[in-house]
């Protein structure tokens, strides 16, 4: 039996769509899941391999459940991400026409994406959110909501039909993907890779979030996402959720975190990946004295001043 990866289904999501670019899917049982958190929980179990699942968008941001999980739990390891332009069409059984629609359906992260366009058609329409987009669908197709905001691919699937088609609130929307797995050792360096931690403090303090962020500045390190998540230990307690510009094996990242793992109460390691937005040649240079030949050189000459040989 070919190896499994998990994903959040049913069949005809966008996040389908997005795992099927991936080479590697050819070679493995694509699995649908109900939610994100059994499809994460199947890679816990052993069940499959690794689970594909959406991330963050760049409507929203975060995309919580997913980041939560993540966050939560025994550890997992992003090994791969993909980007994929999101327009959403308006589904509906055979026959349904604008003015017939009372209810309307698609996962949460959805809603923000087609928001005004659903109060300029649709003001007096009722929204329930779904498990995912094509779920949206099936539901729709069993009549208990009237449309679905999904995939256009996905009408065919549930035997429905575009009533709309290119719906998007923001021009060139996108979502991002991850491929998690078990915690392994990251894949070399490309030069144009992404790391991903979650920190927490060891209280909470004025100055503290920018104790955290200057680990990161002071080396020249970029942030692409910074997301505060509530730990569940009450009122004002967070984790931060980031992604890091750099791969663990770059002496800067590596001395941030390094930085980080005294300072703060816990540090989880999400993994080191190749970026899906940019090609190598096409990262700029670290700034001035944050080079590896520069921590190298650095580092050499404390040694010698260790040593008296300065």
């Amino acid at each position: 039996m070919p190896a499994s990866y998990a994903y959040l289904g049913p069949e005809g999501t966008f996040t389908e769509v997005a795992l099927r670019t991936l080479p590697e899917a050819a070679t493995r049982e694509l699995t649908p899941y109900v939610s994100v958190q059994s499809a994460l929980d199947a890679v816990r179990t052993g069940e499959a391999e690794a689970a594909f699942v959406p991330i963050e968008n760049s409507v929203e941001g975060g995309i919580t459940t997913t980041l939560d999980e993540l966050v939560a739990g025994a550890p997992l390891m992003i090994y791969r991400e993909v980007l994929l332009s999101i327009t959403f069409a308006l589904l509906v059984r055979p026959g349904t026409t604008l003015s017939d629609i009372k209810t309307v359906s698609a996962h949460p992260a959805a809603q923000p994406q087609v928001r005004n366009w659903l109060k300029k058609h649709l003001p007096d329409a009722h929204w329930e959110s779904a498990a995912s987009n094509a779920d949206a669908a099936r539901l729709v197709q069993e009549g208990q909501y009237d449309a679905a905001f999904a995939g256009e691919f996905a009408a065919a699937r549930y035997g429905l039909e575009a009533l709309e088609t290119g719906i998007h609130d923001a021009e060139n929307a996108q979502t991002r993907f991850v491929l998690v797995g078990r915690p392994a050792r990251p894949a070399a360096p490309t030069g144009a890779d992404k790391t991903s931690i979650v920190l927490w403090q060891r209280d909470d303090h004025p100055g503290g979030l920018r104790d955290l962020l200057g680990e990161f500045a002071t080396r020249g390190i970029n942030l692409m996402l910074l997301q505060s998540r509530p730990t569940g230990a009450g009122i004002g307690n967070y984790c931060f959720c980031i992604d890091a510009e750099g791969h663990i094996s770059d002496r800067r990242m590596a001395d941030a975190l390094k930085g980080l793992k005294r300072i703060c109460l816990q540090v989880r390691y999400l993994g080191s990946y190749p970026r899906a937005d940019v090609r190598p040649g096409d990262v700029q240079p670290p700034r001035l004295g944050t080079s590896d030949e520069e921590f190298v050189e650095a580092a050499d000459w404390v040694a010698r001043c260790q040593d008296g040989r300065f």
